[in-house]
């Protein structure tokens, strides 16, 4: 009997542990991303010079246009809880940049010139002139690139933990290069992809566990691969167009939120130190900007504390 009641608690523990190791075993794969990614709002896509298609979402109405881009392996869903509330005053449009989420993927250029001009091209065609524009963490350095390259279509930035505020030495950004590759994103496990979603919050949300999901779902669809090339080309080019110089030709007015708590911003392997003292600098440098440290929020500033990120955008927006 005690023989039996060993055995049975072996297979358990074993079973435990299996399921400790395969986090998410049950999610389904996806087939492709462009087609099967679920997202809360209705999708609309448009054809760009570059040669493939946008998916962007355009909610609400309003004098002012606010046009919203994602981060680094990211995707429009990261909006869910500003767009609607935005929405109610103003138009509100958040795109996946070219080779991210329900966008086309390809052997696309992939620098932060190219990512402004698929905004300023996707306003052209949606006969959108002046906007506000607003970007989280490598979107955030996109936007900073496109009101530097165009600043009479961008007339106000809205930062959210950008990239671009902590520089780099030379050293520093061949490291960056040398391990922006294709297999970091292809070949990471569920474990991994856990670990590097919940990394961007001070404590995980609940509501924000779709990021996880859709990410692993991700791994078997057919345009899998133009994504993981896309990433890799992104970071690469966040280091080859540095911007910390150049944010005092910004006269644009700015609102910048960073996380108290924010793991990312600095770097904890390269440069460490304390984010305050990054957003105090990068934000000293544009003439007229607003910075909010935010507590309880990590990277992902605007989603764990989308109440106060939304209010405070509409105070900006003039509400």
């Amino acid at each position: 009997m005690k023989r039996g009641i060993k055995y049975f608690l072996a297979i358990g523990v074993t079973a435990l542990m299996a399921a400790c190791a395969t986090p998410y075993a049950e999610i389904e794969g996806l087939g492709s991303m462009e087609n099967d990614l679920q997202y809360p709002f209705e999708v609309k896509r448009q054809a760009l010079s570059f040669g493939g298609e946008v998916a962007y979402v355009d909610e609400g109405s309003g004098d002012q246009t606010i046009i919203l881009i994602h981060g680094l392996g990211s995707y429009l869903p990261a909006w869910k809880k500003n767009i609607p509330a935005l929405a109610e005053n103003y138009r509100v449009i958040a795109l996946d940049l070219p080779g991210y989420g329900k966008s086309s993927k390809g052997a696309w250029e992939g620098s932060l010139e190219f990512f402004s001009e698929s905004v300023i091209e996707l306003a052209d065609s949606l006969g959108i002139d002046q906007f506000v524009l607003g970007g989280h963490s490598m979107g955030g350095q996109i936007t900073i690139v496109t009101a530097l390259e165009h600043p009479e279509r961008v007339t106000k930035l809205i930062l959210a933990a950008p990239a671009g505020f902590e520089t780099f030495h030379d050293g520093e950004k061949e490291w960056f290069r040398s391990v922006a590759t294709r297999s970091l994103t292809r070949l990471a496990k569920p474990k991994t992809i856990q670990e590097n979603v919940e990394i961007n919050f001070y404590s995980m949300p609940d509501d924000a566990e779709f990021m996880i999901r859709d990410r692993i779902a991700m791994r078997s669809a057919a345009d899998f691969e133009g994504y993981a090339y896309i990433i890799s080309k992104s970071i690469v080019a966040m280091v080859d167009r540095p911007v910390f110089d150049y944010l005092n030709q910004i006269h644009q007015p700015t609102l910048v939120f960073f996380g108290e708590g924010d793991q990312l911003i600095p770097n904890r392997y390269l440069t460490g130190g304390e984010t305050q003292k990054i957003a105090e600098s990068g934000s000293a440098q544009i003439p007229n900007c607003t910075l909010h440290m935010v507590p309880k929020a990590g990277h992902f500033v605007h989603f764990e504390q989308s109440e106060f990120y939304n209010e405070k955008v509409k105070e900006f927006m003039g509400l």
